[in-house]
């Protein structure tokens, strides 16, 4: 599959010379290095287009892609003619590209890792969709399904194919189709935008993935800019559906160079296939790979509250302030072997006060979501303050139902003192996005560990608090309300803070007594701010062991448990742990009989 690549300054049929001019910035480059590159200028970073035949190579194993091949379809339903026959261009475009149409599908392996690849072609008809073309597409998705295996898809269209009509039309569903089936099984989907992705490649199998990738200046919309601005009258912003547009605007997860793609692509192909807790098949010998990995000893999480010291009230407060205590992303950098963080709530938003992605920690896949706030006050201001938008909430949801899907456990960090209370938040549901976080939580079949690492104030914090195990850190709190809230509204004065603060019961001891959290973490001496490294890979270990006690469960037994451990949130008797109340047990055999 070496098919050369051609100069992307040079018109068509312009002879092949050793040097060629980068059409951004018009560098000369010799073509050797170029290609090495896999087009991407060594001046500017700009990324020429791929055929789909050099898109394989770049992705797959060497020696590890056996083309698969669609079935037959019809070639000019509607026997149409502009200034040219459509067979006549359809012959025209297999001739220059060496393509039967404009996708190309293989399956392989990526270091090591089985997937499916259907890449695209934009010098075939400008990547148009197309009967053929939608046909390879639901081909490569159901390869995929039939394997278990991951399905990645490379994009570059300029929309359907006008020359097919209403069939043409017909292709956007039939992959959304072929994308929902992957979905159902939890084979793992990941799409890669490469330059241009329009209409109803965008509108379907393109923005359907789990995970969307865009090289960097790649463009991506439903309708072009052309059409827009002829539409509305206005000029577009400068980078108006680029890559980096598209990031910061929550439509896509990452921007990652050409370079980067294989090892980015590795990670979530290990991270997706590789829970000891899936079933079926494995995925080259993951699953017992992991399963004979040794367990970290767990940390000593405190069950007792007796076993803990009573601190006083500001003292809980203040430490669990301490803009020194490790954020999320620090977790991160301390625990993760590899990680790919995911971006955006794929409605036009990306909030930077919760982030979150999957990964693999000692050797196992996981899925960490977290409040974020920051060490100084510049990264304090760029996370705001760790106050989520529903942006951020719904980010949460998606990467919640993408642990679901493909059987990958759920670990939150708590740490925010409340969503954000703006004018612009309520205007997007603030409310109803932490509801939905709450409902979808509540029935994860996946194992589900929430840990309060800092403060954790009321709705904004219980929203990624659901869990079948719920830790705190010795020094946290966790509160329906902040001190200085409570006491201006019951006191009449904020001055009344600490006593708020002792009436709430917010400390790490008095929740335990309360059964609202199931174990304590201790932390090194003056806290986790005086030793973060430590107090993380304590954190970390902790957080291991309790989802080893829980990986034994079945999943429906878990979310059973779960919700009867909601349940029993205020009932008298024993506080609800995570463990199955042994009075409500009573009852519901008592209802059963």
């Amino acid at each position: 599959m070496n098919a050369k690549t051609s100069d992307p300054a040079a018109p068509a049929g312009a002879p092949v010379t050793d040097w060629l001019a980068c059409p951004r910035c018009r560098a000369l480059v010799y073509r050797k290095r170029f290609e090495r590159a896999d087009g991407v200028c060594p001046s500017c970073g700009a990324h020429a287009p791929l055929s789909a035949a050099r898109r394989l190579d770049a992705l797959l194993d060497p020696g590890s892609a056996r083309p698969l091949t669609a079935a037959e379809t019809v070639h000019d339903p509607l026997s149409f003619a502009d200034l040219k026959p459509y067979p006549d261009r359809l012959s025209a475009a297999r001739a220059t590209t060496g393509h039967a149409d404009a996708v190309r599908v293989a399956a392989g392996t990526l270091f090591g890792y089985p997937v499916v690849v259907a890449a695209m072609d934009f010098a075939f008809m400008g990547g148009s969709l197309g009967v053929a073309a939608g046909e390879a597409v639901a081909m490569a998705a159901e390869a995929a399904l039939a394997r278990r295996a991951p399905l990645v898809l490379v994009t570059s269209s300029g929309g359907a194919r006008m020359q097919e009509g209403a069939l043409a039309l017909m292709q956007m569903a039939k992959t959304a189709a072929a994308m929902a089936a992957l979905d159902e099984a939890g084979v793992l989907t990941v799409t890669v935008i490469a330059d241009p992705t329009y209409g109803g490649v965008a509108a379907s199998f393109a923005t359907l993935a789990d995970v969307v990738v865009c090289e960097p200046g790649a463009r991506m919309g439903f309708a072009g800019p052309r059409v827009i601005e002829q539409t509305i009258g206005q000029r577009l912003p400068e980078g108006f559906q680029t890559a980096e547009f598209l990031l910061r605007h929550g439509l896509v997860d990452a921007v990652h160079p050409r370079g980067e793609l294989r090892r980015t692509l590795a990670v979530l192909l290990a991270s997706a296939g590789g829970h000891p807790d899936r079933t079926g098949p494995t995925r080259a010998g993951r699953d017992e790979r992991v399963a004979e990995l040794p367990r970290p000893v767990p940390a000593t999480v405190v069950r007792d509250p007796a076993r803990l010291t009573q601190r006083s009230a500001p003292e809980v407060v203040a430490a669990a302030r301490d803009l020194r205590r490790p954020t999320t992303r620090d977790h991160l950098a301390y625990w993760m072997d590899a990680f790919v963080e995911l971006r955006g709530d794929r409605a036009g938003a990306d909030c930077p006060a919760i982030v979150g992605g999957l990964g693999m920690v000692e050797g196992r896949s996981v899925v960490v979501l977290g409040h974020q706030k920051g060490h100084t006050t510049a990264e304090l201001v760029r996370a705001n303050f760790a106050m989520a938008s529903p942006a951020g909430y719904r980010k949460a949801i998606r990467l919640a139902r993408l642990a679901e899907k493909i059987g990958v456990p759920l670990v939150t960090l708590i740490d925010t003192p409340g969503a954000h209370p703006g004018i612009e938040a309520e205007q997007q549901g603030q409310a109803g996005a932490i509801a939905d976080c709450l409902r979808v939580f509540t029935g994860l079949r996946v194992p589900v560990v929430a840990v309060v690492t800092g403060e954790g104030g009321s709705g904004g914090a219980l929203a990624l608090g659901v869990a079948d195990r719920v830790l705190i850190g010795a020094n946290a709190l966790y509160s329906v309300i902040s001190p200085e809230g409570c006491a201006a509204i019951l006191w009449k004065t904020r001055e009344e803070s600490p006593a708020a603060a002792r009436a709430l019961g917010l400390d790490a001891r008095s929740l335990l007594e309360l059964g609202v959290v199931d174990g304590v973490v201790p932390e090194p001496e003056g806290g986790a701010q005086a030793d973060p490294a430590a107090a993380s890979l304590t954190l970390r270990d902790a957080v291991l062991g309790t989802l080893d006690e829980l990986a034994v469960l079945d999943p429906a037994e878990r979310v059973r448990r779960r919700r009867r451990r909601l349940r029993g949130f205020g009932l008298p008797g024993p506080p609800a742990t995570g463990t199955d109340r042994a009075r409500l047990e009573d009852t519901d055999e008592e209802e059963s009989a």
